[in-house]
């Protein structure tokens, strides 16, 4: 035996937070068993707190051996025990045991439970997804019990006095009877809960190396023992003859004072549970051998960070102990708190995608320097993953432990999306998605399926939505290919379960759907149940199938949020080749693993530490009383990671200032730490350099604003002819003349547009132009309730959703009967009513010919020889000065071509009123906006209207004029243009950019 091991146990020791835990570790060990012979290092058995930290203790022995080839210890994690594995299993300590649950099989097991006396909870709503949810909260309340190991049943009786809401009654209550009823099932299924059977085995081996100590060398490193079962075992090994336990950063100069009122919400306060436990002393803890090397920076660091976090009642001399911090060194004062700092610094990121960015890019900056290594943790997955999305555009893959979200996989992706399809099959987004999903193929080779699919999607799926599949196939009536595929989507589609089911129907329902869209030219589903996520994805599906019958019968929407709810549960780890110096790590997996850089991001309130979470079963008071730990001892675990990792050598602390959208608050600690450096007359160095890396990370280098686009096309290409309508854009915006006219820029819509405001325009005309046409004499007596039913008509054939319509209906009432008492009044005297006819004047403009075309909605021809020009508006119609100043000519100009003879039904009319009809529905229902009246207003305005026009047109024809973006600013929020993007019309008008007019 050697030296290490010769004084009397039990042996405690600790590895301070500044040193790199696993490799004093393995070098210690290394140091003390490999002059025994290789056979020593390899008999011994390590137990470490996760199975990641059992990898990252593998790779310092093999650094501790200076790359000499070397058989490292039995390393066993503590908290992930597969069944079959030693020294837990096989043997005599699991020869009665039952087999661990499966976790799928458990929630859903439990569901069934919670289904089959959801009438104790009484008053709530019975869906699959709120059975889960209650399952999973009942799951984490019996792991509780079984890690804390409780018998509360005694303690329920009482549990709630009168005074209480009825609710924690109903809680009670429902507790007794999971607490009879689970045990039961267990039973009758022949397995035991995952967590009942870890401490089984936990105390049985602490109970058998206690009665006969194991003769090799036993070690536990860097638990904290806050199950009661992992105490008991980690006081057996450290009494063990050959046995130690290694702690992971001790606070060793903590005042006796400060010690006793460590509280569950500080960092040393499981360590303290733990020693109490073991009935050892705080003193007697050694520090381990390994780390004795001294580093006056790594323990003035940890010095600081303790400070900062000592208990709050302690918090009240803080001045005295910044002074005391200020120490004599060759005669000059020595600020403790600025020294402990160096190396420490902090950037403040404005949102979470910047902060990932900066983590991003102080992960690849290491690799600049050959053999630096940089490690990310952080608590919150998410932001671990966006992360490594940002380090995937420098091709670097880092070793993460947060893994992919099932939902996020493609396999999953595609399943959340047809489940969806079963609530609305035709929701054109729903169907782009499924149909752009990578794996979906529908039976045919690849160019054929895109050809097809572009079709589908320009002819069918973009602009208003179609609400049947005859609408939608009657839209590819010319592409049959397309049309072929609609089919086989429909027919896909129609396999999914509409109406409420056992999830275990819907869930066979769906594999048959996924497996149908994904199949190949050759009938095979290709990869969709293949990788980490396919496979986690198929298990999920048989284990729905399989074990959902307790669940109630769901609707597809339920099942859809059901599944969604499954999949959240489910964590898929990539693997692959990942690079070696980088890793993304837990909270938790830092205590053993350490990097040149550390970056410990989302120190938000809420993230890290994260908030207690809801218990939809006990108050606060009702877990005291039933002996469960408060929410406090996991902001104490988590106070006692960050001290761990806050301690490194280089740390990079990065908080962000908002996320989700909502301003952020610092992280306890964080503040703590600032307020401490602030009182002691120091400050925690930032990181500019490296917020103006990720700021102008995707900005031009040289970035000056867009200036307003001013395109000079050929004359060749400069219109000869418009209609009235784009005379109006070229006054407002040429730019928009030039991208549609001239280049033949065509927008496309937008999948699911919405066409409330364009689909009142449309229907509007429509139901005029119908009503005009059936009815052209005498108004009928029922002209209001004609009229209302052509409107929905249109409205319906437009587009508009179903829930629009019923709102409109009411409207379209209302307008209807001041239709019917405008179109009595206005044809009182017998005029005709043309509706929907097209104009044109050719005319002549420096030596050549322009061609001026309107389609006027309508036109009344008087007896008078006047020809009433109207135009229908559903929104607000141009104001009197807008129309006079030439902004809106389209009456005017529409008069000009009927006053010379352009509309070859009517002839030569003079022109007569200028009006617009708007009709809204609403108070009034519709009202006449008359902008010139008959007789010489309207011909002085038509011929003013003309002669603006023929200047305005010999101007763009000249060579030299440009197609200026929005010459009327005016107008830029009233009127859209589709081209403003094009024209990046915000840049320019925000940044003083503008240009000459």
């Amino acid at each position: 035996m050697t030296a290490f091991f010769e004084r009397a146990g039990p042996r405690w020791y600790t590895i301070p937070a500044h040193r790199p835990f696993a490799q004093d570790l393995a070098r210690g060990l290394h140091e003390a068993l490999g002059p025994l012979g290789p056979e020593a290092l390899s008999q011994a058995i390590v137990l470490t707190p996760t199975r990641r930290g059992a990898r990252a203790l593998a790779d310092a022995f093999v650094s501790a051996a200076d790359g000499r080839a070397v058989l490292p210890p039995q390393m066993r994690p503590l908290g992930d025990l597969d069944e079959g594995e030693p020294p837990f299993e096989p043997g005599d300590l699991a020869l009665d045991l039952e087999a661990a649950i499966e976790p799928l099989t458990r929630r859903f097991e439990l569901t069934r439970l919670v289904t089959d006396h959801w009438d104790l909870l009484e008053g709530r709503e019975l869906t699959a997804s709120s059975a889960l949810e209650m399952a999973d909260a009942l799951g984490a309340f019996l792991d509780s019990l079984q890690i804390e190991e409780l018998e509360p049943f005694e303690k329920l009786a009482g549990l709630v006095e009168a005074d209480l809401a009825d609710h924690w009654r109903v809680s009670r209550r429902f507790l007794e009877m999971a607490l009879t009823e689970w045990p039961k099932r267990l039973k009758a299924l022949g397995v035991v809960d995952v967590s009942e059977r870890r401490v089984k085995l936990l105390r049985r081996l602490a109970e058998a190396w206690t009665d006969h100590p194991p003769r090799g060398v036993l070690a536990a490193a860097g638990s904290t023992g806050t199950a009661p079962a992992t105490a008991a075992l980690l006081k057996a090994i450290a009494e063990a003859p050959q046995g130690c336990v290694v702690l992971p950063g001790l606070d060793e100069g903590l005042s006796d004072e400060a010690w006793s009122e460590v509280g569950e919400q500080h960092p040393q306060g499981a360590m303290k549970r733990l020693l109490d436990a073991a009935r050892f002393a705080r003193q007697d803890v050694e520090t381990w051998p390994a780390s004795l090397v001294f580093s006056a920076r790594g323990r003035w660091r940890q010095r600081v960070i303790n400070e900062a976090l000592r208990p709050p009642e302690r918090t009240a001399d803080w001045l005295r102990v910044i002074a005391d911090l200020n120490t004599q060194a060759d005669g000059e004062t020595l600020n403790g708190v600025a020294f402990g700092l160096e190396g420490l610094s902090l950037v403040n990121a404005r949102s979470e995608e910047e902060a990932a960015t900066v983590a991003a890019l102080l992960l690849r900056e290491v690799l600049e320097t050959p053999e630096r290594t940089a490690a990310l943790v952080a608590p919150d997955q998410a932001l671990a993953r966006r992360v490594a999305a940002k380090l995937a555009r420098w091709g670097v893959i880092p070793d993460s432990s947060a893994g992919e979200a099932l939902a996020g996989c493609p396999c999953g992706a595609l399943a959340g999306l047809v489940s969806r399809a079963a609530i609305d099959p035709l929701h054109p987004v729903t169907l782009l998605a499924i149909l752009k999903h990578p794996y979906v193929r529908l039976g045919l080779d690849p160019a054929a399926f895109a050809a097809c699919r572009e079709a589908l999607e320009r002819r069918a799926l973009r602009g208003s939505r179609p609400w049947t599949w005859a609408t939608l196939k009657a839209r590819l009536d010319t592409h049959p290919d397309a049309l072929a595929l609609a089919g086989q989507v429909e027919a896909v589609l129609a396999g999914l379960v509409r109406e409420a089911a056992t999830p275990a129907e819907s869930a066979r329902a769906l594999a048959g759907a996924m497996e149908a869209l994904a199949a190949d030219e050759h009938g095979d589903a290709g990869d969709l149940w293949s990788g980490h996520g396919g496979e986690a994805m198929s298990r999920l599906l048989a284990g729905l199938m399989r074990d959902s019958g307790g669940l109630p019968p769901a609707t597809p929407r339920g099942f859809a949020d059901l599944l969604e709810r499954l999949m959240e549960g489910e964590t898929v780890r990539t693997g692959g080749a990942t690079h070696p110096r980088l890793r993304i790590l837990g909270a938790i997996e830092a205590r053993l693993v350490r990097a040149d850089r550390l970056i410990v991001a989302g120190l938000e309130e809420g993230v890290w530490p994260r908030g207690a979470p809801l218990d939809p079963f006990l108050s606060r008071p009702m877990r005291t009383t039933l002996g469960l730990p408060p929410p406090e001892r996991r902001v104490g675990l988590a106070a006692h990671d960050f001290a761990q990792a806050a301690c490194a050598p280089e740390v990079i602390l990065l908080h962000s200032e908002r996320r989700e959208g909502a301003p952020s608050v610092k992280s306890r600690w964080l503040w703590r730490l600032e307020t401490l450096a602030k009182g002691a007359g120091a400050v925690i160095p930032g990181r500019p350099d490296v917020l103006d890396w990720a700021r102008g990370l995707d900005a031009p280098a040289d970035y000056t604003p867009a200036r307003r686009p001013a395109p000079v096309p050929p004359a060749a290409d400069r219109p000869t002819a418009l209609f009235v309508t784009r005379v109006e854009s070229l006054t407002r915006d040429p730019y928009s003349v030039w991208a549609r006219d001239i280049l033949k820029l065509r927008s496309l819509d937008r999948p699911d547009e919405p066409v409330d405001a364009r689909a009142r325009g449309t229907a509007i005309h429509a139901a005029f132009e119908r009503f005009a046409t059936a009815h052209p004499g005498p108004v009928p007596p029922t002209a209001a309730a004609i009229f209302e039913g052509l409107y929905l008509e249109e409205l319906e054939k437009a587009g508009m959703p179903h829930e629009a319509l019923a709102r409109e209906a009411a409207l379209a009432r209302q307008a209807a009967a001041w239709v019917a008492d405008l179109e009595a009044r206005r044809r009182a005297d017998g005029r005709g009513i043309h509706v929907e006819l097209t104009g044109v004047l050719p005319i002549e403009i420096a030596g050549r010919t322009f061609t001026l075309s309107a389609k006027a909605d309508r036109i009344e021809a008087a007896p008078q020889g006047f020809g009433h020009i109207l135009d229908y508006k559903t929104g607000r119609a141009p104001s009197q000065k807008v129309v006079d100043a030439g902004f809106s000519p389209q009456l005017t100009l529409t008069a000009a071509i009927l006053a010379h003879g352009g509309f070859a039904e009517l002839g030569r009319l003079a022109p007569g009123e200028l009006t617009y009809l708007e009709i809204t529905g609403r108070k009034p229902a519709g009202r006449e906006e008359v902008r010139a009246t008959a007789g010489d207003e309207s011909h002085e305005a038509a011929e003013r209207a003309l002669a603006g026009l023929k200047a305005l047109i010999a101007r763009y024809w000249d060579p030299d004029q440009p197609f200026v973006s929005r010459t009327a600013p005016q107008f830029v929020h009233q009127y859209a243009s589709d081209y403003d993007h094009l024209a990046r019309v915000f840049e320019w008008s925000t940044s003083g950019e503008e240009g000459e007019e």
